[in-house]
C-alpha cells in the first residue's frame, strides 16, 4: 500500500481523500492543516489531522505527500520546501509560471533525491498530454484550448485573497463563435481575449471599496488582465443559492492538414464535462501520486511533469492487463 499524506484541507484535498480511499493500492495516513487541527473534520476514520508545522515528524511514515494549496501564493513556496523531505505531487496551474516553478522544485528534489510531480490535473495535465500527442501526429496545424463553462478554482482563490473579499466564484466561458470557427477547420488566429470570457461573482465586506476590488481583479496579471472580465457583486445568500457547485470542463482541439497539397483536413478533439472540478483534479493527483512512488522506487529523482511520466505508471493494472484490456 502506498502511504499518502494530504497537505492542506479544502475542496481539492477532500477530493484527494475520496480518490485515495477508493484506490485499492493506497492508504491515507495523515492530513496536515494550517488551521487548528481540532476544528477540521475529515471523512476518513482513524486518520489523524496534524498541524502543518509538524509535517517533518512524518518523513518516514509517508510515501507521497499530495500538496493541495493554491497556485497563487501557496504552491510556489510549499512544493519546493516540502520536496526537500518528501516525494510530492501538486496541481500548480499558473501556466506562465510553470517553467519557473519547475526549476525551483527540481533543484530541491534533486538535492533530496525525491520525486516531485508538478502541474498535474486536467489543465495543466491531461490537456497538456493531448496537446503534445496531437501536435506530434499533425505537425502541420494549430492547437486550440477552450475552458468552460465552469468554475476555475485557482482564479476563484486568487480573487478571495484580495483584501475586502469574503467569497468569490469565477466562471470561464468559451466564446462560442471562436469555438465554432475552430471546429469548422478555419485555423483562425485567436487572441486570449477572443477565446474566453471570465465572469466573476464576488461577495465583499460591508464597507469594502468595490471599485478598487473590481480594478484589482480585471488588471491581475496571469489571471484576468488578458481577458474580457465581468465582475458582479452579490450577497452571501446569492452565492450559496446560485453558485454552490464547482463544475468545469473544456476542449482541446488540433486542426491540421496532410497531403501533397495539404488537401486533407483532420480535427482531433478531446473534451471533458465535469460535475466537480476539484474531485476530478484530485483523481488525477492520486493517479500521479501512484506514478511518483513507482518512479521513486526505481531510483528516479527530480521534478517531473505529465510529459515525463509513462502512462502505465498511472494505472493500478499490470503491464499484461493493460496490453490485454486497453491496447
Amino acid at each position: 500500500m502506498i502511504r499518502i499524506g494530504i497537505y492542506g484541507y479544502g475542496n481539492l484535498a477532500r477530493g484527494v481523500e475520496l480518490a485515495v480511499n477508493t484506490a485499492g493500492d493506497m492508504k491515507l495516513v495523515a492530513v496536515f492543516t494550517r488551521r487548528e487541527p481540532a476544528t477540521v473534520e475529515i471523512n476518513s476514520v482513524d486518520v489523524p489531522v496534524i498541524n502543518a508545522k509538524d509535517v517533518l515528524e512524518w518523513k518516514d511514515k509517508i510515501d507521497v505527500l499530495v500538496i493541495c494549496g493554491g497556485s497563487a501564493t501557496d504552491l510556489p513556496q510549499q512544493t519546493p520546501e516540502l520536496a526537500k523531505h518528501f516525494n510530492v505531487v501538486d496541481s500548480f496551474d499558473t501556466h506562465a509560471k510553470i517553467p519557473e516553478h519547475f526549476e525551483n522544485v527540481n533543484r530541491e528534489a534533486i538535492n533530496s533525491k525525491k520525486v516531485a510531480v508538478i502541474s498535474v490535473g486536467w489543465d495543466p495535465g491531461m490537456f497538456s498530454i493531448i496537446r503534445m500527442y496531437s501536435s506530434a501526429v499533425l505537425p502541420c496545424g494549430k492547437d486550440y484550448t477552450f475552458w468552460g463553462k465552469g468554475v476555475s478554482q485557482g482564479h476563484s482563490d486568487a480573487i478571495r485573497r484580495i483584501p475586502g473579499v469574503i467569497d468569490a466564484k469565477q466562471y470561464t466561458i468559451p466564446v462560442s463563435s471562436s469555438l465554432e470557427k475552430v471546429r469548422s477547420g478555419e485555423l483562425p488566429d485567436l487572441s486570449t481575449r477572443e477565446k474566453h470570457i471570465r465572469e466573476c461573482y464576488v461577495v465583499a465586506e460591508k464597507d469594502a471599496d468595490l471599485a478598487k476590488i473590481e480594478q484589482t481583479i480585471v488588471t491581475m496579471p496571469n489571471y484576468f488582465a488578458d481577458y474580457n472580465t465581468i465582475v458582479h457583486f452579490i450577497t452571501e445568500e446569492e452565492m450559496k443559492n446560485e453558485h454552490s457547485g464547482i463544475p468545469h470542463g473544456g476542449f482541446v482541439i488540433r486542426s491540421g492538414k496532410t497531403g501533397i497539397n495539404s488537401e486533407n483536413q483532420h480535427i482531433i478533439e478531446y473534451s471533458l464535462k465535469l460535475d466537480s472540478n476539484p474531485e476530478f483534479t484530485a483523481s488525477v493527483l492520486a493517479a500521479y501520486a501512484r506514478a511518483a512512488w513507482r518512479l521513486f522506487e526505481k531510483g528516479e529523482s527530480g521534478c517531473m511533469t505529465a510529459f515525463d511520466i509513462p502512462p502505465k505508471y498511472l494505472s493500478q493494472k499490470s503491464d499484461t492487463e493493460l496490453r490485454k484490456t486497453m491496447l
